[in-house]
């Protein structure tokens, strides 16, 4: 056992623009939100792995005996281990709840890399900033902090924090690491993941992906923003579906409507990578307003707006700001671009507003860092009291 006490987090994601494009070779862009999860591994001599999950109330607990012989019988870590750790848990009737996914991913990943060498006492407690379920890559973002932990506990990776820190990220080769566990441990929550949500917990910042390439980009500004979480279930299948169906029966009139969120996509692009190495300028912000305005006009066309979405972009606008869904649409989430210049009473009435709407609503920002060692001096006291209370 290579740690005895660590922190680590790793932010959502949303999606800038590109939504359902992606699907169709274009461009999408990916950025991380300002809302993460954090994780504690704490090492202990119970003779037991235990994992919290404060956010679902779940505390579970096994005896490492038991796991050393699930780990002996079965020789081969991929889909046998799975389906022998979804029998162990008990979840072999399909039940795919947020508590027994995050569950067996947990425990894939540190039988996984423990190997076959000791299996350490550990406890590890999970606190999440992200609402599960809603598109924000709160899954991933909890992917990305148990691969860290667990690579660093394993000695597959060293801490990168030195004594004198209170935050440090790992090298670009242990990220990549990182990043492939991370998204071992989603595609046993989601079976077959893009891989976007899991980079971008991982290296944070902004990511370009285009016909499965995802490549990070090394500089964007942090913008801030509202995140509004309507609450209006939606299902990514179905609406992904749709607007494939339209594309069909429309090539003429869909086609280009794609091509033009590509465009979008490539001149946000442009703009926020020009903000990063000359004087940021109102100029800027207004173009990526009206990339914002154009893109919602598009996602509407394809069939993946919603009342809900649209009374947020009313809200908004009435404020003199400008929205747009995030992820699948249908529902879901949208962000809202805040100036620098914005005034605070003008924020604070916003959300207020959408709070009166029946919708969740924070200010946050999007571009920060991925995946971070903390020291505890460094982590918000009140997810200090919740992770340290096991």
């Amino acid at each position: 056992m290579q740690v005895t006490d660590f922190y680590v987090s790793a932010p959502g994601k949303a999606i800038l623009h590109g939504e359902h494009a992606v699907v169709h070779g274009k461009v999408a862009l990916a950025v991380s939100l300002n809302l993460r999860t954090y994780l504690r591994l704490k090492a202990t001599t119970s003779g037991k792995v235990c994992i919290n999950l404060p956010n679902i109330d779940t505390f579970l607990s096994w005896d490492l005996s038991q796991l050393k012989q699930l780990r002996d019988e079965v020789q081969r870590l991929d889909a046998e281990l799975v389906r022998r750790l979804r029998e162990f848990i008990g979840v072999t009737n399909g039940n795919l709840d947020t508590c027994s996914m995050a569950t067996l991913s947990f425990l894939y990943l540190y039988l996984s890399l423990f190997g076959s060498g000791e299996l350490p006492s550990l406890t590890l407690t999970v606190w999440s900033e992200l609402p599960t379920g809603a598109g924000l890559g709160s899954s991933a973002a909890y992917s990305v902090c148990l691969a860290a932990a667990l690579l660093c506990a394993s000695g597959a990776i060293p801490p990168p924090l030195k004594e004198w820190e209170h935050t440090a990220r790992w090298c670009q080769e242990e990220l990549e690491l990182i990043n492939s566990w991370a998204f071992q441990g989603e595609m046993i929550i989601h079976g077959n993941p893009s891989g976007v949500d899991n980079a971008v917990g991982t290296w944070g910042g902004m990511l370009r992906f285009l016909a499965g390439k995802i490549i990070p980009l090394s500089r964007v500004p942090l913008l801030r923003i509202l995140l509004t979480n309507t609450k209006v279930p939606r299902s990514t299948k179905v609406l992904v579906a749709g607007v494939k169906d339209k594309i069909n029966k429309f090539p003429s009139i869909m086609v280009p409507v794609l091509d033009s969120v590509d465009a979008i996509s490539c001149t946000c692009e442009k703009v926020l990578s020009e903000m990063t190495c000359e004087p940021i300028t109102g100029e800027h912000y207004n173009i990526l307003e009206e990339l914002i305005d154009i893109n919602q006009h598009h996602l509407n066309v394809m069939g993946v707006g919603h009342p809900a979405l649209d009374r947020l972009c009313q809200v908004t606008l009435a404020k003199g700001l400008h929205s747009k869904l995030t992820g699948a649409g249908g529902g879901g989430c949208g962000i809202t671009l805040l100036r620098p210049e914005t005034d605070s009473l003008i924020v604070q009435s916003t959300v207020q507003e959408l709070k009166d709407c029946g919708f969740d609503c924070w200010e946050t920002s999007i571009g920060g860092p991925g995946a971070q060692q903390h020291s505890a001096i460094s982590v918000k006291e009140e997810i200090l009291e919740i992770l340290n209370h096991y």
